[in-house]
């Protein structure tokens, strides 16, 4: 049974909502681009990747009337079908142009309903998947939070500093520290269930926050290692963006 996130969130992309869609490139867009890019070994350049990654959302905005996540696809494994296949569509184009023939394509709604029978998704995939489903927790967190109060969990969690030196810093009394950190690591765990309640087709998907350290119910006996676990998805993500940031265009 799917939860109204889920299903909300579905809704809107069928109701090709602009802000869905761009909530859907820009959280899942890195991944895309590097998946290609894999795929692509060397035959296409990044520019090329850039636009199918972009056709890989205009696909899925095809393909969005006939997906029924209740069936039990993962939300990883159905953006990564959508992805392939727009891949596969290329290459058949560009081989037919060399040739004068080619493969013919295979219909998305036939890609996707076959895809169970492909190679199950990497485990670096996978990562990364999670990974920018934790990202845009923080992001969503961070536009809801005072700047002052995010510095503090900032500093405290991803910088590692201690809540004295944070408190010396931004001219804070310790207490305040303790206070506005408490405040912040609420709002993250507020938003990582949103988001991976929003982007989980399946239980399997819900659990790996626990399966990470990053269990979203509040347990005071447990933040430090929520932290800690955060601030290492953290560190992982941003350089894997940084990575995305610097790759030249061919």
């Amino acid at each position: 049974m799917l939860n109204d996130l889920t299903t909300s969130f579905v809704s809107r992309l069928r109701a090709r909502e602009p802000a869905a869609w761009f909530e859907l490139w820009e959280n899942f867009g890195p991944i895309l681009r590097s998946q290609l890019a894999r795929w692509g070994r060397g035959r296409i350049g990044q520019e090329t990747v850039a636009d199918l990654s972009q056709e890989t959302l205009a696909a899925l905005s095809t393909a969005i009337d006939r997906h029924d996540p209740s069936k039990g696809a993962r939300f990883s494994t159905w953006l990564l079908a959508i992805a392939r296949h727009t891949l596969g569509d290329e290459i058949d184009r560009r081989m037919a142009q060399k040739r004068g023939s080619g493969r013919k394509a295979l219909p998305l709604e036939e890609a996707l309903s076959t895809s169970g029978s492909e190679p199950s998704p990497d485990a670096t995939y996978e990562q990364a998947v999670f990974d920018a489903k934790v990202g845009a927790a923080l992001r969503g967190a961070e536009r809801e939070c005072d700047f002052a109060d995010f510095s503090v969990y900032r500093m405290r969690v991803f910088e590692r500093k201690s809540g004295g030196a944070v408190a010396r810093a931004l001219g804070f009394s310790e207490a305040t520290v303790s206070r506005r950190l408490a405040s912040v690591r609420a709002k993250v765990r507020t938003r990582l269930t949103e988001v991976f309640s929003k982007y989980s087709f399946t239980p399997e998907e819900w659990e790996e926050l626990s399966r990470n350290g990053l269990d979203p119910n509040p347990n005071k006996s447990a933040e430090a290692a929520f932290d800690e676990a955060l601030a290492d998805v953290y560190h992982r993500f941003s350089l894997a963006e940084e990575s995305h940031s610097q790759t030249p265009s061919n």
